[in-house]
């Protein structure tokens, strides 16, 4: 038998266990107790966080990683991600929106736009159907926080590793006849913040909403969707792009809802005639989102996400403000506010005819509609006002070609993902900002 140095106890003696045990036998052990405990300490980290927070798992180049290298390969493809824009055609750009907005709409004229918005945006759908708009398949590549995180299945399993960890230890140590060390014992306890262990540590979050509407309308009143345990809200919805690859996705989640609207009766519509539309997931409903004494049917502060993209821009610029800070009061502690709309100089705004413009940076189409071109400081003031974290703001430059015509237009959009803060003792920072990027 060969006589090894042991592990350095609590008191800075040596363990004596393993010291009639053949070298590279102990050795075995020793090595698999690290990976086993290392193991451990890694998937309570990370499961700490629902994965519908962790905004950090986009690949290393978000939003598309196809990029141009060789100019002479331009028209190889339709579009190209990650674009930077050279002096000259930033300030071509420039020079564009301040010829396209010197003449401005007439005051008169603006006024019938905004109290008729509604009407322009129910001809439209009218017109066009939901042949207009393609389904937005991308959201879920981009918006990973659409999809619920099932809790039951994700704390059974934290605590099955948990188990198996405690256990694995314990069997290594009892071939070798020696007790658990204290000090290795309560290093996941450490880990997890809580001497209760992870399970405790995981239900304080679980139960967030429940404590804090344990005496509102979720314990008295039924309402679309109440007994859900994940809800979700398109603004806006249009004739359903967005809701159905949604809905395709939470048809093996019954525990979550969709809920839709739009302020176009026209759209509504045709989300509810929709084949795959299902009214025991979803509730579609027409609403103004400027209309601060339209109620939800919903009580607030019940929502796990808010899906806000290419609506916000439809907006007039005074009212976007009480808009969001309506929607922030809807969120549960903890819940996102995905958004995604136009940015500064996208080709739509380059676009635009002299005596289209509204006000600054803000025009009016043919048919009546209108678009607000975003820059990213305005995204960040805006919903930061409402008392949201930002988890993600950025630009998403990108060239879009025709090859036929041999012809490239630049597209810019604003992208951004903002948290309602968890009203926590501890602050909010340590508990999930670790696993949360800011683009």
């Amino acid at each position: 038998m060969w006589q090894v140095p042991a592990v350095v106890g609590k008191n800075g003696m040596l363990e004596s266990w393993c010291l009639s045990l053949p070298l590279a036998y102990t050795v075995a052990v020793l090595i698999r107790m690290n990976v086993i405990w290392r193991n451990s300490v890694s998937c309570l980290r990370i499961r700490k966080v629902p994965h519908r927070y962790q905004s950090g798992n986009h690949p290393a180049a978000p939003l598309g990683s196809r990029i141009l290298t060789d100019p002479a390969k331009v028209f190889e493809h339709n579009m190209w991600d990650h674009m930077q824009w050279s002096k000259e055609e930033a300030a071509a750009a420039r020079k564009r929106v301040e010829e396209n907005s010197a003449v401005r709409v007439l005051l008169e004229e603006q006024v019938k736009y905004e109290n008729e918005a509604s009407q322009y945006w129910d001809t439209f759908y009218k017109i066009h159907k939901n042949k207009f708009f393609k389904d937005r398949n991308w959201l879920l590549r981009e918006f990973p926080e659409i999809i619920p995180v099932d809790q039951k299945t994700e704390e059974k399993t934290q605590e099955s590793s948990w188990d198996n960890v405690k256990t694995g230890a314990a069997n290594c140590f009892s071939r070798t006849h020696c007790p658990i060390m204290p000090e290795e014992k309560n290093l996941g306890m450490k880990r997890c913040g809580s001497s209760d262990g992870p399970s405790k540590a995981r239900s304080h979050f679980s139960n967030l909403d429940s404590e804090e509407h344990s005496e509102g309308p979720l314990k008295t009143e039924l309402f679309p969707g109440s007994s859900a345990t994940f809800r979700i809200l398109e603004v806006g919805c249009g004739a359903g792009n967005s809701v159905f690859p949604i809905l395709n996705t939470l048809q093996n989640a019954p525990e979550s809802f969709l809920y839709c609207c739009d302020f176009a009766s026209g759209a509504v519509e045709l989300v509810k005639l929709h084949s795959s539309y299902r009214a025991a997931q979803c509730c579609a409903f027409v609403h103004d989102v400027c209309d601060e004494d339209s109620p939800y049917p919903f009580p607030d502060g019940i929502l796990d996400v808010i899906l806000l993209v290419f609506v916000l821009s439809s907006i007039h610029p005074d009212r976007m403000q009480g808009v969001i800070n309506r929607l922030s009061k809807l969120l549960k502690p903890g819940g996102m506010l995905l958004f995604r709309d136009y940015g500064r100089y996208d080709k739509t705004q380059l676009r635009f005819k002299r005596g289209h413009c509204l006000s600054e940076n803000f025009y009016v189409r043919g048919d009546g509609t209108r678009a607000y071109f975003f820059t990213k400081g305005e995204v960040h003031t805006m919903f930061c006002k409402a008392g949201l974290d930002e988890k993600q703001n950025l630009v998403d430059r990108r060239l879009q070609v025709n090859r036929k015509k041999q012809v490239k237009m630049h597209r810019v959009w604003v992208q951004g993902k903002f948290q309602k803060p968890l009203h926590l003792t501890q602050k909010p920072s340590k508990l999930v900002s670790p696993l949360l990027s800011h683009d």
